[in-house]
């Protein structure tokens, strides 16, 4: 998957909860994907948009009532949805998984299999800002996902951030396209 197309998946919270369960088998109707992600309404619908504008889901012609319709995958989809799958089964707590679900969380532990400093980071997420990147960072390393080091071996000593414990098994699921 491209970091480009991560960050505009991850950006909704349910998004890869829908992709998962879908992925899984489970009908494309907004009521059984509601119930099985536990999400609040408008939360998931503005999700279930999201997934559509970006062309991973798509109205089933021909089936569901038009007041109750149903989605598929599309071809693009059914790659999104196998990774969504894989990453939600790295982490299958609850606790952990309201983590995976803020914006800019899957994107950082993609980028961070080996050390990597903050400006690397951020030139990698085009569009996230100093602030958002640096609360992002400290939220994962305080759930031991990151850790952040100092290399001292330079002149001027920087910290390098690098996935850990389950940031680098969802790191591993991503398994990001170069």
């Amino acid at each position: 998957m491209d970091i480009k197309i991560l960050v505009k998946l991850t950006s909704r919270a349910w998004s890869l909860n829908i992709l998962a369960l879908m992925h899984e088998g489970m009908p494309g109707r907004q009521a059984p994907l509601l119930a099985a992600t536990s999400a609040g309404r408008t939360a998931f619908a503005q999700s279930l948009d999201h997934l559509i504008q970006l062309g991973f889901l798509e109205r089933n012609p021909g089936h569901g009532h038009p007041l109750r319709p149903e989605f598929r995958l599309t071809q693009a989809g059914v790659s999104a949805a196998e990774i969504a799958s894989r990453i939600v089964n790295v982490v299958p707590d609850d606790a952990d998984f309201a983590l995976l679900r803020r914006s800019w969380t899957a994107p950082i532990l993609a980028l961070t299999d080996r050390p990597q400093r903050f400006s690397t980071l951020k030139s990698g997420l085009i569009t996230i800002s100093d602030r958002a990147l640096s609360t992002s960072l400290l939220r994962l390393e305080e759930q031991a996902w990151i850790r952040r080091d100092i290399d001292a071996t330079h002149r001027l000593p920087f910290p390098t951030y690098r996935a850990v414990n389950q940031g680098i098994a969802v790191n591993r699921a991503i398994s990001l396209v170069a």
